[in-house]
């Protein structure tokens, strides 16, 4: 049976077309592979791209974008809203397709293991491919972000996982690890105050008592969109939806005589995360409506539907 892994790296670029390109450019030339689709933003200044192949080529292509990005991306000089900690600021894979989690996990091994050795890059293995519980959360190793990174490198309980405690001030570090499919999310919030985002952020976030099961989130403004927004991360859409948290994010931001102006999908998505509703015949297009995926830029579900794209691998 054919098995495909998926690969969605974060790179700390999301400006610079050039280096987008050429980071892209670097996973297309790999064989067996196909980079599904490129979302970058201006103001996180962060770029996710999404590529699915054969489990080898996955990692041949990871390997040569981590190395693309350290080449042009330099983290020294790097500002963006969202937290970051390296030039390719996480590498998730995800066992797609006749795969299991382990075989992920070995694969995520082997590429942090080949990322320290010959980029020179520290590099920390996180969630499923975790060697300790506290690095299983990207937040944990990922705090302080770049700017407190140095310091950080000289803690006993900092070490990478692969590699040596050494700055490298240019690509920061690499976070590489096996997970579960994920689900970026940002709802629009049509106030101007950052405090009403954070507050809903933090209610809904599931270490929150009123908070939701596989939800993380934090708020911020993006001055592209004019709008400040809460950024959730989805861990396991079966456990809560992406309407659930659509939902409650509409019903708190009413309690603070404010409304939801639409949300934003960043990255891909499963087919099946968009036709959870509980409602009889609940179409794609009535789930995109529903959630106002159109409303800062245009949503293109053949383009963002995972299984709508992938099919003509080779």
């Amino acid at each position: 049976m054919e098995k495909l892994l998926e690969c969605v790296p974060n790179f700390s670029e999301g400006q610079d077309k050039e280096k987008i390109n050429f980071i892209a450019e670097s996973i297309k030339k790999v064989r067996n592979v196909k980079l599904l689709d490129i979302d970058s933003g201006h103001h996180v200044n962060r770029t996710v791209m999404t590529f699915l192949g054969e489990p080898p080529a996955v990692a041949e292509a990871a390997f040569e974008a981590i190395k693309a990005a350290s080449i042009c991306i330099d983290m020294s000089s790097h500002t963006g809203t969202h937290p970051r900690i390296g030039a390719t600021d996480v590498c998730p894979l995800i066992p797609y397709k006749n795969m299991q989690m382990d075989e992920a996990i070995d694969i995520s091994k082997q590429l942090a293991s080949k990322v320290a050795c010959e980029l020179k890059i520290p590099t920390y293995l996180y969630n499923e491919s975790a060697q300790s519980q506290e690095r299983k959360k990207l937040a944990w190793i990922r705090h302080g972000e770049y700017e407190n990174l140095k310091n950080k490198l000289n803690n006993s309980d900092f070490l990478p996982d692969y590699g040596n405690p050494i700055f490298n001030p240019k690509a920061g570090i690499c976070i590489i690890g096996a997970r579960q499919i994920l689900l970026a999310y940002n709802v629009n919030i049509t106030t101007k105050d950052l405090s009403i985002a954070k507050t809903i952020a933090a209610n809904i976030r599931e270490t929150s008592a009123t908070g939701l099961p596989s939800v993380r989130a934090i708020g911020w403004y993006i001055a592209e969109f004019d709008t400040v927004q809460v950024s959730c991360n989805i861990t396991d859409y079966t456990k809560t939806s992406i309407f659930e948290v659509y939902d409650k994010i509409t019903e708190l931001a009413t309690s603070y005589n404010t409304q939801v102006s639409g949300s934003e999908l960043v990255g891909m998505i499963p087919i099946q995360a968009l036709s959870n509703k509980q409602i009889p015949g609940f179409t794609i297009t009535q789930a995109i409506d529903y959630l106002g995926l159109d409303a800062v830029k245009p949503f293109d579900f053949n383009k963002k539907v995972i299984e709508l794209n992938w099919n003509s691998l080779y």
